[in-house]
């Protein structure tokens, strides 16, 4: 589940030249100290900690600006460093948390697109494996959803579409996994249930032929099953009786 680019960084990044580029001016002229004082100067410090990996302190920071500038432009974005910061740091649950609030302190931002990926990519990451409980894995897909039916021409959607389909994969694996189970167990109709499911809700995943063949062999069971079944009452019911 590792990816070889991090979001975070890229949108920090993008954020902090937009904004200082528009706002600084001839900032760079001023005493440095005084400078982050500012509102400015607490985001781009903020930032700086940030892109040295020093998660927490950026967070420390972007808070600290939060609380002192709510009503300031660059207060959004510290909410979305704060949220990033965890992120970045691996503490999905907190970076999931601060997500989830900026979605309600600010419904209408621009950059609900952005946050809502993020959101799913969190739960994507509090994935359990293959054999264990998969509730994570049914909320990134309604994360994902979510993205892609409210902001379907975002490039966050075509995104999240290659994220659903993975946690579609991932979703079918499990089923797969306890349809197997079942199977093995010879308890033929609890696994035909699971392959049946899996062919009908996640289709196109990538276990397409081994569950058409599951399908196929598990009712052939079955069918012998209720074939014998059938043979041994009937011999039952013309036995002599003694």
């Amino acid at each position: 589940m590792k990816r070889t680019f991090s979001l975070p960084h890229l949108f920090l990044y993008f954020a902090v030249t937009v904004f200082l580029a528009g706002t600084l001016g001839c900032a760079w002229m001023q005493d440095k100290s005084m400078t982050r004082a500012t509102p400015q100067g607490l985001y781009q410090q903020g930032s700086e900690l940030y892109q040295k990996k020093k998660y927490k302190k950026a967070i420390t920071v972007f808070q600290r600006l939060k609380d002192e500038y709510p009503l300031e432009d660059v207060a959004v974005l510290a909410e979305i460093g704060i949220a990033d910061s965890y992120y970045s740091n691996k503490e999905y649950p907190d970076a999931y948390i601060a997500y989830d609030d900026f979605v309600n302190r600010h419904p209408t931002d621009e950059n609900i697109p952005y946050i809502l990926y993020q959101m799913g990519m969190c739960r994507y990451n509090m994935v359990d494996t293959v054999d264990r409980d998969q509730s994570e894995t049914w909320k990134a897909k309604v994360e994902f959803e979510r993205l892609i039916a409210r902001y379907p021409q975002s490039q966050f959607a075509v995104m999240g579409e290659k994220m659903l389909l993975d946690v579609k994969r991932m979703l079918a694996e499990n089923e797969f996994y306890v349809g197997q189970f079942y199977f093995k167990q010879r308890k033929y109709n609890a696994a035909l249930k699971r392959f049946e499911q899996i062919a009908k809700e996640f289709p196109n995943v990538g276990l397409d032929y081994k569950v058409k063949y599951f399908i196929a062999e598990t009712r052939r069971l079955i069918a012998e099953e209720e074939s014998a079944d059938k043979k041994r009452t009937k011999k039952l019911e013309q036995a002599p009786n003694i």
